[in-house]
């Protein structure tokens, strides 16, 4: 089944982009990774400005299993480096979102962000170039009227395929502060962008104005206390749309209601046990990422620790909370004196809404099975890539002594994480089991295999996925 659960599923290495390299440049570390409505395309951004686009090949008749293989289908350069001299600010070229637009014709549209400016760029193929003009040589000068002595009808010949990618749109000089989210709407004219403070209303027709419809700044700044960490919009209702915070609320606002969302609708937020409360109850509880399911009736949101999922018609819990990586609760001091507790984790669902996905360190990233309540920890890895070669599942044992004594071969112990290597970034096929997730300078692809009765090495389902 596309997109399905995972109760007969197996993941297998299919494909890995970027160089295999230790020393990696800034500018190559991936910061987005999104693909798009049909799956056919998925897009990359790092931070050096770039997008790149791969585009899924034909399947492979002969291997009918090996059909995820993606190919460099377009490369550009989004943003530049820029300097806000009223402010004496340099703004990064790094790329913070790229969504894609639906299809409407042979072009594709996406939209791309930094901290400040958004770009709609036209993504376009050419194979065909007119000959036989009759005022222009072929190389492109100019004829005499003159001397034109017979008309010719121009013709399209046929060429090398070339992909253009050009801007369409600069939506810009709107946000105060970084921005964080931009999403489309299910009306396909407008979408939103979010920094820390406001979110704004475009119309992808419109660049030099926005209308803003949600704005927390306090009169005094002393008196703010939190912040917006994410926004997007309903899939199906074009007048709804959630914003979540540094305090672990999630706020669901109705434009029909008015037009400045100030007051929103719904408040989701779960009170907080007493007994975890700590130093850093407040960092891991702001959430990082907020994504609503395909079906619209659920809010999936990814805090430090866990990832939840909120049914819409219920405000006060989440109705699903898994754990992605409680190991690291007595880990705090160190993982705030090295920044890491300030990363900010993404989360995605599969087609169907039946597992969520989501990253964490030593390249390892989570799956989570809502009906079969089973979990899996994969990891991603350039020791295991070759082509469809079956991910192990790895384990995190806790503790000294009997905890990590009699390790087994896929446990690692939670003080031999590598907390440089993260797993930030991650993107789910919306019609197939295939997977992108993002380590630093590198995109690896995976794709499910489905078990072989027959065979001896495959995995069953219950050692892919652990009991929640």
């Amino acid at each position: 089944m596309a997109g399905g659960g995972s109760e007969d599923m197996q993941w297998c290495f299919s494909q890995v982009k970027g160089a295999i390299d230790d020393d990696v440049a800034e500018a190559d570390i991936i910061s987005t990774v999104e693909f798009n409505h049909s799956g056919e395309l998925l897009a990359t951004g790092d931070r050096g400005g770039r997008v790149v686009i791969f585009q899924q090949e034909v399947e492979n008749k002969s291997v009918p299993e090996y059909r995820s293989e993606y190919n460099v289908y377009s490369t550009f350069q989004s943003h530049e480096p820029e300097f806000d001299y009223l402010k004496s600010l340099e703004i990064e070229e790094k790329i913070n979102k790229i969504r894609w637009l639906p299809q409407k014709n042979a072009s594709q549209f996406l939209l791309s962000t930094n901290d400040k400016t958004i770009k709609l760029w036209k993504i376009s193929e050419r194979d065909k170039r007119p000959e036989g003009y009759n005022l222009k040589e072929e190389d492109g000068r100019y004829i005499n009227p003159g001397n034109v002595t017979s008309l010719r009808v121009p013709v399209f010949r046929p060429m090398d395929l070339m992909v253009e990618a050009s801007p369409r749109r600069v939506f810009s000089n709107a946000h105060t502060y970084h921005i964080n989210s931009i999403s489309v709407n299910s009306d396909h004219e407008t979408y939103l962008s979010a920094d820390d403070l406001r979110v704004n209303l475009w119309n992808l027709e419109i660049n030099d104005r926005s209308f803003n419809i949600v704005d927390i700044k306090p009169a005094n700044m002393e008196d703010l206390t939190e912040i917006i960490t994410a926004a997007e919009f309903h899939p199906n209702h074009c007048h709804t749309l959630v914003y979540s915070s540094s305090k672990g609320s999630i706020r669901l606002c109705d434009m029909r209601a008015s037009a400045l969302c100030d007051q929103h609708t719904k408040l989701f937020e779960e009170p907080e046990d007493p007994s975890n409360r700590s130093f850093f109850s407040e960092i891991i509880s702001s959430i990082s990422d907020v994504k609503f399911s395909h079906s619209g009736r659920y809010l999936m949101t990814r805090d430090y620790l866990t990832v939840k999922i909120w049914d819409l018609n219920m405000e006060n819990r989440p109705i699903e909370t898994y754990q992605v990586h409680e190991y690291l609760r007595n880990k705090m001091c160190s993982l705030y004196e090295n920044d890491c507790l300030f990363d900010k984790f993404e989360c995605c669902w599969n087609g169907n809404d039946s597992v969520v996905m989501t990253g964490s360190y030593n390249n390892f990233f989570r799956m989570f099975d809502r009906a079969q309540r089973r979990d899996a920890t994969l990891e991603a890895s350039r020791e295991h890539n070759l082509p469809l070669q079956l991910l192990k599942p790895r384990r995190v044992c806790t503790g000294g002594g009997g905890g990590c004594s009699k390790r087994k071969k896929d446990e690692i112990s939670v003080d031999s994480l590598d907390f440089n290597k993260k797993i930030l970034h991650t993107a789910w096929h919306p019609n197939d089991n295939i997977i992108a997730v993002a380590t630093i300078n590198n995109l690896y692809i995976f794709q499910d295999k489905v078990s072989d009765p027959d065979s001896a090495d495959d995995l069953s389902a219950s050692d892919m996925m652990c009991t929640i």
